[in-house]
């Protein structure tokens, strides 16, 4: 007699649909975990060995220089951030950058305030101004700020006789001393990078305005269905991007005591950087401050790393720089790379 068993299916031997779905959300809950957290990991294990290859590394005075350093990038590149997350770009941080601290320096004259609110109106107008032309007139982000960063270097050269005059901040001055100070041996512009990025990260985590940039990142289309207001919110980030460039060069300004015209060339591109390692991804929708922190500091200890090393000059951080952007970002590409379900 023939036996009654039936064959098992292809489909018997499948795990349960909720089983399925509960590990695909392990996957994606460990790939969002390395991707934010990834350079945090990569940045301590360079400290660690670096503090016991270099003696003089892990001492707390190089611990102030890297910080201080560091701190007016991190500033410029908070605003890349959120740029970022909607899915933009800005390349003229570099050059907003040095004309807020030319614009301070002169402005320093006249006291703090002028020394802060006139680079912070005039980079926040030309930051205002990208916003518009991309949101309002549908323009491509990479040409109105590369357009944006020819026209603030322009006006810079042009206010400085083609770089031949030099403005010199008071010294002694409460600028300068916004600049110089110290609290516990760290510099102010520290202390103030941290401040901006505790309220970054308050912004984009616990406001309306926060989730709004990662949904018009995410899908313009789909954010304007829900209600969202898009162009608002574009023109919004670029004016943030740009006050805090300007920010950042006036606070450099009181460091340096003068107004420099040859800082901030490149400078976009390593606030990018930083912001890509941090684990925000370029096409938008996803990221975090606390890692754009971290990308910042991993690009500090890399150039302090070479100055102790001695024998390297600053050019080897550009290599070095750029083949850690390119694994990041094929591992970010890798990790994008959701389970399929059907």
């Amino acid at each position: 007699m023939k036996s009654l068993t039936t064959p098992r299916s292809a489909g018997a031997a499948a795990e349960p649909p909720a089983v399925a779905a509960a590990r695909a959300g392990d996957r994606r809950r460990l790939a969002v975990l390395v991707q934010r957290q990834g350079v945090l990991a990569v940045l301590l294990l360079l400290v660690l060995v670096s503090s016991f290859v270099f003696p003089s590394f892990g001492t707390l005075d190089n611990a102030r220089n890297v910080t201080v350093q560091a701190s007016f990038l991190a500033i410029v590149a908070l605003g890349m951030t959120l740029v970022v997350i909607t899915g933009g770009i800005d390349l003229s941080v570099g050059s907003v950058f040095a004309l807020g601290g030319v614009l301070a320096a002169w402005a320093s004259q006249y006291g703090i305030l002028p020394a802060l609110l006139l680079p912070l109106a005039v980079c926040g107008l030309l930051g205002t101004v990208h916003g518009l032309l991309i949101a309002r007139a549908g323009m491509a982000p990479f040409i109105v700020t590369l357009a944006g960063l020819l026209a603030a270097r322009g006006l810079l050269l042009a206010l400085t006789d083609e770089g031949a005059d030099t403005y010199l901040v008071p010294h002694g001055s409460a600028f300068a001393e916004l600049g110089q100070g110290t609290v516990a041996g760290f510099g102010h512009p520290v202390l103030i990078a941290l401040l901006l990025f505790a309220a970054g990260g308050l912004v984009l985590q616990r406001t309306s305005f926060g989730q709004s940039l990662f949904a018009v990142g995410g899908s313009p289309d789909a954010a304007t269905l829900m209600g969202l207001p898009v162009a608002r919110t574009r023109v919004l980030v670029y004016a943030i991007s740009g006050l805090l460039a300007g920010f950042a060069g006036a606070l450099n300004a009181a460091r340096l005591s003068s107004g420099v015209t040859i800082i901030g060339v490149g400078m976009e591109l390593d606030a990018i950087a930083a912001v890509v390692i941090g684990g925000t991804l370029l096409v938008g929708g996803a990221g975090s401050v606390s890692g754009t922190l971290w990308g910042v500091l991993v690009l500090a200890v890399i150039q302090n790393l070479i100055n102790q090393i001695g024998s390297l000059n600053s050019s080897y951080q550009s290599v070095v720089s750029g083949g850690f952007l390119i694994v990041v970002v094929v591992a970010q590409r890798y990790l994008a790379r959701g389970p399929r379900t059907t």
